[in-house]
């Protein structure tokens, strides 16, 4: 029954009574909520006819008030005045939400009100199916989803009701579920018989636990098979298969987006290490500069903007491109101070880098904690995109966009510019590249500094999946190398092919071996990759006489 059939039901009932009413149907929640607390006891079971066509979240929020003693009403000339006092000692008229200043002397005459047992009683049922009537419609399936799987008898009819009413395909689904749940606790045989052959067709998750347990209660006596018994190990066997399903579609998706990440942060990797032939084993301190960045910024719109309004939504697509140049800035001034001195010097590079990201590491200590700081999702980045009952997060799907996009970005400029030209001519042949006129010194700077700033937007892009920390980038390192590796050094397409094959084959392999296992096993199948292909996938073919 909607709103206005409900509405026009109490007018009818109130009028019999010889009642006054003010609510009409296009009365708010408020309004209808005030008029109940004000109606004599024995009239407010019709209020409360009323107040349930209404799926405003503020009827739960009057209700607890009332509950706690923080509903108020106070004589006026214009009659009796309902005010809510908040914690902070603030009075709101219930009728309209609008917040009320009180002198000293009607603060102290107004009298509290509260809810008799029978109303409570009466009123918990309203509140337990308020969500079905929401206007979000996540809402209503969340509600849909508790009440189902309370197994409650008092809210078949509820369930019932809306799903006559209810139009939303997601929302008429999950609707069927809970009632079908519902019945395997409430139906006679013939409703449970149906709801278990129901929810096997949806291959209900959330059903397993209940079928497990009638099934348990059918094998319990003699053990002789009933009709019942086998639906019931039918059901599980589907449900089970589903599960494993998506669980194989849940690894391979997040392999992706963690292949995404390491692709982002050894991208940079290999464009220095192909260039310069420099060991950088600082690497992963400039990811956790990205996650650092992107946390400050965080805080900066929180500070100027507030963290609830619409501007702070923005501070991630501001921290990515901030991330990059700084970080970017930073290993400019590491390249001039340190790295320059390191050319072709392996051995001594990779010492000194270390060194360098020791040190980084504990000015990260010092600045923000030996803790990890958090970094909150927008709201744009939750919520999940469901497909076939397997969830995929916006996040981690933003990082697979984000990670094509770096890809793109980073062909452009070596493909379409004069920086991506002189990078490519330094390595095919430094020494000819010099001879030609190119700045191989400027293009060495350049190319670190790009590095870099790509190791930073992982960073970035890691904050939104993981933890922020001064050690965030070393679980990553080993990886890139890895990475860069396999796909052959300088090889920007072997990167892309290793680092999503190595984030797949590591999330695949996690479920079944746990996550120690699984990662020996990568190392193992790596090292025997290189025994058979020690170019990596596609071996770079070089002019040097060096090479």
């Amino acid at each position: 029954m909607n709103v206005i059939k409900r509405s026009i039901l109490a007018v009818a009932c109130l009028a019999c009574t010889g009642l006054s009413l003010r609510a009409e149907a296009t009365a708010s929640a408020r309004e209808v909520f005030a008029d109940l607390i004000l109606a004599a006891p024995e009239e407010q079971v019709v209020w409360v006819e009323v107040l349930s066509g209404y799926g405003d979240p503020v009827i739960s929020e009057i209700y607890a008030a009332w509950r706690a003693g923080g509903i108020y009403t106070l004589e006026s000339e214009g009659g009796q005045r309902l005010l809510e006092l908040d914690g902070e000692q603030e009075w709101t008229a219930v009728r309209t939400g609008e917040a009320v200043q009180l002198t000293e002397a009607e603060a102290s005459s107004a009298a509290k009100n509260r809810p008799s047992r029978k109303l409570r009683k009466v009123m918990k049922g309203l509140i337990d199916t308020l969500g079905l009537k929401a206007p979000d419609a996540a809402t209503r399936i969340d509600s849909a989803i508790k009440m189902g799987r309370s197994q409650k008898s008092e809210y078949l009819e509820p369930l019932r009701q809306r799903l006559e009413v209810e139009s939303d395909a997601k929302v008429q689904a999950a609707l069927r579920e809970a009632l079908a749940i519902s019945l395997l606790e409430n139906g006679d045989a013939g409703e449970v018989l149906a709801a278990v052959g129901e929810l096997a067709a949806m291959k209900s998750i959330p059903a397993k636990d209940f079928i497990d347990k009638i099934l348990a209660k059918e094998t319990a006596g003699e053990g002789v098979e009933t009709e019942l018994s086998q639906a019931c190990t039918q059901a599980l066997v589907t449900i089970e298969r589903h599960i494993k399903t998506i669980e194989f579609y849940g690894s391979f998706f997040r392999g992706f987006s963690t292949g995404s990440v390491l692709l982002i942060v050894s991208f940079g990797l290999a464009i220095t290490f192909g260039l310069m032939g420099v060991i950088n084993m600082a690497h992963g301190e400039f990811v956790a500069i990205g996650g650092y960045v992107t946390f400050m910024v965080q805080r900066a719109f929180a500070d100027v903007w507030g963290a609830g309004s619409a501007a702070f939504e923005w501070y991630f697509v501001v921290a990515l491109p901030v991330s990059f140049l700084v970080a970017a800035l930073l290993g400019l001034l590491l390249e001039k101070s340190v790295i320059r001195f390191l050319y072709r010097r392996p051995l001594e590079s990779l010492l000194c880098t270390w060194g360098i990201s020791m040190v980084m590491q504990q000015a990260f200590r010092l600045i923000f904690g030996a803790a990890n700081v958090q970094v909150n999702n927008p709201n744009w980045l939750m919520g999940n995109l469901t497909f076939g009952g397997f969830n995929m997060s916006f996040t981690r799907l933003f990082v697979l966009l984000l990670a094509l996009l770096v890809v793109f970005l980073t062909w452009l400029l070596l493909r379409k510019t004069h920086l991506g030209l002189h990078i490519r001519a330094v390595m095919q042949n430094r020494e000819m590249a010099s001879g030609l006129g190119i700045p191989v010194a400027r293009v060495n700077s350049l190319t670190f500094a790009l590095g870099c700033g790509l190791a930073a937007l992982g960073g970035a892009a890691l904050s939104q999946i993981g933890n922020v920390g001064p050690l965030m980038g070393q679980a990553y390192i080993v990886d890139s190398f890895m990475v860069v590796v396999i796909g052959s050094v300088g090889n920007l397409l072997g990167a892309g092919v290793s680092a999503m094959g190595i984030g797949l084959v590591d999330q695949l392999l996690q479920p079944s071996l746990g996550p120690v296992m699984g990662k020996i096993t990568v190392f193992a199948v790596i090292i025997l990759f290189l025994q058979w292909r020690p170019g990596g996938i596609f071996p770079t073919r070089s002019r040097s006489l060096e090479d």
